[in-house]
């Protein structure tokens, strides 16, 4: 195996998490809520980044065993490499899904936007 860099971005605040479970109730057996990707492969000195909030402002689930929610940060959803950020909330690893798919289920399905953001603290961190 190959060093293929660090991943940065943030994780949830872990003193929010409960409450942002009952607020956005997991979909699928195996609850991830834990952080939103900035950039993965970059080298181990890349500065974490500054924003330390965010909103949750919509989801999606493929039905089949994966939910993820879609954060805005520093007034947009879109990360630099072309994906989205989110956080991956759920998934049903009995069917064998992974949190890393959830940047393919947005790209195929796109998302639903919230009626109303739920705002949300994010921590600049290595992942």
């Amino acid at each position: 195996m190959h060093d293929s860099g660090t991943t940065i971005g943030w994780k949830l605040d872990r003193r929010e998490r409960e409450a942002l479970l009952v607020q956005i109730p997991p979909l699928w057996p195996d609850i991830v809520a834990d952080h939103v990707t900035l950039a993965a492969g970059v080298p181990p000195g890349t500065p974490l980044p500054e924003e330390t909030r965010g909103e949750i402002v919509g989801s999606v689930s493929d039905g089949e065993g994966l939910q993820a929610v879609v954060v805005r940060i520093g007034g947009s959803v879109d990360r630099p490499d072309g994906g989205i950020y989110h956080v991956t909330w759920s998934l049903d690893r009995g069917r064998g899904r992974e949190a890393v798919e959830s940047n393919a289920v947005l790209a195929r399905l796109g998302w639903v936007p919230f009626y109303a953001p739920v705002k949300v603290h994010l921590l600049p961190a290595r992942l």
